[in-house]
């Protein structure tokens, strides 16, 4: 599984620790490369292999890994990678090796553009607008040829009385 982030959604519902920069980045981010997780998109596994070290990752792969899979939340991009990594990167090291598994996911990410996706069919996430998911799920499924999971979060910010709005939060 291939999965895209909205940082917007992902720093809206952090109530204890607000993200790392007051204006989070308004495209998706790669979130990550789940090799193990094709069969159930909603429960991730960890496997085990070799530990990430940041030296196996040419300096113009972590320039731009830095753009496409960076750490909303803390702002550590390389200690975000390695958990990523060590997570689940390791479950394709009988494919690809480390560097291999950064370059597809930056590939994967520049292939399967969902900000430019969404913006080819007007949408634009926004705090104030909605859309129904299929509104969301067609555009992708055409561009991809897949049939994308979204992802959605309550709004923390809604009052506790009536349905709350979900914000779209990961894309797989």
């Amino acid at each position: 599984q291939f999965v895209q982030q909205w940082p917007p959604t992902n720093c809206r519902v952090r109530i204890k620790r607000p993200c790392s920069k007051p204006r989070p980045l308004q495209y998706f981010t790669i979130h990550g490369l789940w090799p193990s997780n094709y069969s159930n998109p909603r429960i991730p596994s960890n496997c085990t292999g070799s530990q990430f070290k940041k030296q196996n990752l040419y300096p113009y792969l972590q320039s731009v890994l830095k753009k496409s899979w960076p750490d909303v939340d803390s702002g550590n991009d390389t200690k975000f990678w390695e958990g990523e990594w060590n997570k689940h990167g390791t479950c394709s090291e009988r494919t690809l090796n480390i560097m291999q598994y950064f370059q597809r996911s930056y590939a994967m990410w520049k292939s399967h553009n969902i900000t430019e996706i969404l913006q080819n069919a007007s949408i634009v996430p926004h705090p104030t607008q909605t859309w129904k998911y299929s509104d969301i799920e067609s555009p992708i499924k055409t561009a991809t040829k897949r049939t994308p999971v979204l992802r959605c979060k309550p709004d923390p910010a809604q009052n506790k009385s009536g349905p709350k709005t979900q914000l779209l939060h990961e894309v797989v």
